[in-house]
């Protein structure tokens, strides 16, 4: 019976590749396939073949995005399950390379122009920061929910002979996270990830407590992941300028011992010091935010963290979260943040009670709320309220209320923070930590989800909506039927 189910769910997935592909202009327009949590990303030969209306349509997709690559948004768990299928159809079916005539006229220019617009600097150095940080989420947040089941069982006194072990488990990778972090740089970067590595590993080796920098000793981890990432970017440049003048003969001995210790020198004089204070300045300058103006400060980065998300400006917190959970065990921006997906679900939640005729738009909007909830926004952004525009503003305002709350109480002396990245919504619970009891923790948190769901609700069913609009949205707008194979609705397990 569970393989019956098995060949269902796959069959399920690759009609839904199949269902996609043609509308991606097929195989032969595919110079890429790669997804992330939940969206399908392709590189395309030519935008202008892709019809964009007709996989809107797509039950199962919950929105397009435009960016570096075309992404399509499938939620998370059901776009894991279909890239491979995809990928296997783009395998299957090659095609022809475009003809000059194909790749000129609008489809070139479309292409020009969406590189020239997403080729800035700060979007490329934003991309290449989630390039390194985004691979670490998944054992941040294993090691965050192991730590805090230690700490639970700890606080239960059960299983003292097994807590140590677990505490060994759940600290071994924050312990080492400088190396990972100067492997990724290092590759991002053009350079030989275990040099970078390498560079950085000096930052959490033991020995370095003996060496005295201005008069004073270092401390093993000094720096954290800034001082990981300048390491591991000094040792690119040591490297490639090796390649460049080093004769062949010498390159393999000469080459890496050149990138360690040149910049394994800089990093242990330098880059530790440096950082360090840049990581201490950080986690004061956080401290006295919530201290000092907590709930104005909540309310501010609730508010604005969908447009934050939506424009990919997210990614360059990454860094600060991961210095705050190695500087004090987590970070208290993540639950402050995280309000924001709460004022995204509260309107949604409007938008389904003001459209009643709407049947697509509710259907969407059931599909992605189990999402929503568990803190996965983006469903609900591109398939709900962006598209709406008014509904977008006002889920702001919720998040603004919700981020406010947690911070008021962090003014209190009652701090909430996430022992790891990633997560939000619900899922969050299990890596909650803060100052107080995780009875306490819990509980601010939960209030500052109530309060965004509420706000967002409201500020929605009251402000979202002109007269217009909801002449204009609420009328029925099931798509006619594709001539694709197109799959059922996803159940609400595989968002």
């Amino acid at each position: 019976m569970s393989t019956d189910r098995e060949a269902g769910t796959a069959d399920k997935n690759r009609a839904l590749a199949a269902a996609i592909l043609p509308l991606v202009g097929g195989a032969a327009n595919i110079d890429s396939v790669a997804h992330c949590m939940t969206r399908l990303r392709l590189g395309l030969r030519d935008r202008s073949l892709v019809r964009d209306e007709a996989l809107k349509a797509l039950p199962a997709v919950l929105g397009v995005v435009e960016d570096d690559t075309y992404q399509i948004v499938l939620g998370p768990g059901t776009v894991a399950r279909v890239t491979p299928e995809f990928e296997a159809l783009v395998a299957r079916k090659p095609g022809a390379a475009p003809t000059a005539q194909e790749l000129a006229g609008r489809g070139a220019a479309l292409k020009a122009a969406r590189k020239a617009r997403n080729a800035t600097p700060g979007k490329l150095l934003l991309r290449r920061l989630a390039n390194i940080f985004v691979p670490l989420i998944p054992a941040l947040i294993g090691c965050g929910i192991i730590a805090a089941l230690g700490g639970l069982l700890v606080n239960l006194g059960w299983l003292p002979g097994v807590t140590p072990a677990l505490a060994a488990v759940a600290g071994g990778f924050m312990a080492l996270i400088a190396v990972f972090v100067g492997h990724n740089t290092a590759r991002e970067f053009g350079g030989t990830p275990v040099l970078g590595g390498a560079a950085a590993s000096v930052i959490v080796f033991a020995g370095v407590a003996k060496i005295e920098v201005f008069g004073r000793p270092l401390s093993p981890g000094q720096g954290g992941v800034l001082g990981a990432l300048g390491a591991a970017v000094l040792a690119v440049y040591v490297e490639k300028w090796c390649r460049r003048w080093v004769p062949e003969s010498l390159d393999v001995l000469v080459t890496p011992t050149l990138t360690v210790l040149v910049a394994g020198l800089v990093t242990v004089f330098g880059l530790m010091t440096v950082a360090g204070g840049i990581s201490r300045a950080i986690g004061d300058a956080a401290n006295w935010l919530l201290a000092h103006a907590g709930a104005g400060a909540g309310f501010v980065l609730g508010g604005l963290f969908l447009p934050l998300v939506m424009l990919g400006l997210h990614q360059a917190l990454i860094p600060l979260h991961t210095t705050l959970i190695e500087q004090q065990g987590y970070t208290v921006l993540l639950p402050i943040l995280a309000m924001a997906g709460a004022g995204q679900v509260g309107a949604a939640m409007a938008v389904y009670l003001r459209l009643p005729r709407n049947r697509s738009l509710r259907r969407t909007i059931r599909s992605a709320l189990p999402a929503g909830f568990l803190g996965v926004g983006e469903p609900l952004i591109y398939g709900v309220s962006l598209p709406l525009g008014r509904p977008f503003v006002t889920a702001c305002v919720g998040g603004a209320f919700g981020g406010g709350f947690v911070g008021l109480f962090g003014m209190l002396g009652d701090k909430v923070g996430a022992t790891a990245i990633g997560p939000s919504g619900w899922a969050l619970f299990p890596l909650l930590a803060g100052d107080r009891g995780l009875g306490t923790t819990a509980a601010i948190y939960a209030g500052g989800l109530l309060a965004g769901y509420v706000a967002g609700f409201l500020a929605t069913y009251f402000f979202g909506f002109s007269k217009a609009m909801i002449e204009e949205y609420d009328v029925d707008t099931e798509p006619e039927p594709l001539s694709v194979t197109a799959p059922s609705d996803p159940a609400p397990a595989q968002l």
